[in-house]
């Protein structure tokens, strides 16, 4: 059963938690879409992994793992992230990591065109990682992206430099930005091409045959679906599509090739940058902060917390056509006497039960709330659904209810074994 899991928030949601869970009867793990602006966070054995790039299946020692087309590649960032798993002890060898030769290169001067962007938009600013990502994807869609397979080729490379920075350096000048030559952008980024050279493939016929062999491929969603430069908050998200389509044109394999997807969201909502959160509260947003947790994982931002929000999960779902829920981070609701669980946004006094697109309707937007009792109980110590509080259970089976999908597996806590199959 080949598997799509996708983040139904504004990321952050414990994808790697599920993925590493269900890397276990998976032989290949793969990413499709996104950059190392993404981060996963994973407890296996007693250690905390973060990856950016990297999927989650490569602390396991007999998967495969595949960065795919779709993917937007820092090499140097890439190269930093591998030497940090080999120090923990992990295997990076060219059999157990392959990364598609059609994988846009992010290179030095995206960074700072990213950055020029953001300062530009002042007050309006999307609140990226300023890693690059948007510039990258955009010079994709521009069709002037530099691919891996053209970076292998020093020729080629310089070549297409040449042409690419002529654009890049008039536009950095405008914002009083260092400029680049062709022989500083392959300076800083030709010893990391060199190591990731042996792990450069067409990597489209290799999933191919694992999927005609019927070998299970678990695709890796980065980020969350708000953040799909479709379906998201636009313009507060990312330049990807996020959604579980994303895994099919991002690796190269077929809608017909995928059984299931599992959606991830959190138990309630939490978003890292600018944008609308309809459900956003600081007593809550302090709650989780104070216990030290909700920062992101790359920039290490705190995150923005809110009560859960079904009006995003509802849409959601539908979407990237869920068939499976997980929830995470139960145990993070503990401690709550009350919860509240957003139903609907109310707009102008209209009740919406679908997230709008108008950008004027997203600032009027109002929660409408449900209150459940909380259960004041620990539930990290829960291994089956019988073991959970009745009031625990009660919220779930909500939850399921308002956004029409059913709970299959529940988050506990960080570790491997904290993850109950309903």
């Amino acid at each position: 059963m080949n598997t799509i899991i996708c983040g139904l928030q504004w990321g952050d949601e414990g994808k790697g938690k599920i993925v590493d869970y269900l890397t276990e009867t998976a032989d290949i793990v793969a990413r499709g879409q996104g950059g190392n602006n993404a981060g996963h966070t994973v407890i296996a054995n007693n250690k905390k992994y973060i990856l950016h790039l990297v999927p989650s299946g490569i602390l396991w020692g007999d998967k495969t793992c595949v960065i795919g087309n779709g993917v937007v590649m820092d090499p140097v960032g890439l190269c930093k992230e591998i030497t940090t798993l080999e120090e923990q002890g992990i295997v990076v060898s060219p059999e157990k990591l392959l990364i598609s030769d059609r994988a846009h290169v992010v290179l030095p001067y995206h960074r700072e065109l990213d950055a020029a962007r953001e300062a530009a938009l002042g007050n309006n600013k999307i609140g990226t990682t300023k890693r690059g990502i948007g510039p990258t994807y955009a010079d994709k869609a521009n069709r002037c992206g530099l691919r891996l397979a053209d970076m292998l080729c020093e020729k080629t490379a310089r070549d297409l430099l040449a042409v690419r920075l002529e654009n890049v350096n008039e536009r950095l000048k405008k914002f009083d930005l260092p400029t680049f030559t062709v022989d500083q952008v392959l300076d800083e980024v030709r010893p990391a091409i060199e190591r990731l050279r042996p792990h450069v493939t067409n990597t489209i016929p290799t999933l191919h045959k694992a999927w005609k062999e019927g070998k299970t491929i678990l695709f890796e969603g980065a980020q969350g679906s708000f953040l799909d430069v479709d379906f998201g908050t636009y313009p507060f998200v990312t330049s990807s599509n996020t959604t579980a389509g994303g895994a099919c044109t991002g690796s190269g394999l077929p809608p017909h090739a995928i059984q299931r997807v599992v959606g991830v969201c959190k138990a309630y909502t939490t978003r890292v940058g600018s944008g609308p959160m309809p459900t956003e509260n600081q007593e809550i947003s302090d709650y989780f902060h104070n216990k030290g947790m909700e920062f992101g994982a790359t920039t290490g931002r705190p995150r923005r917390c809110g009560w859960l929000d079904t009006v995003l999960l509802r849409f959601a779902v539908m979407v990237n056509g869920v068939t499976d829920l997980a929830v995470t981070i139960l145990d993070g609701l503990d401690e709550r006497e009350t919860l509240k669980i957003c139903v609907a946004y109310d707009i102008d006094g209209e009740r919406h039960e679908f997230p709008p697109a108008n950008r004027d309707q997203w600032d009027k937007a109002t929660a409408i709330y449900e209150e459940m009792p909380g259960w004041l109980e620990d539930t990290s110590k829960a291994r089956s659904w019988d073991e959970l509080p009745e009031n625990a259970k009660a919220y779930l089976n909500r939850l399921s209810e308002l956004v029409d999908a059913p709970i299959k597996y529940i988050g506990n806590g960080p570790g491997r074994e904290q993850t109950i199959i309903v």
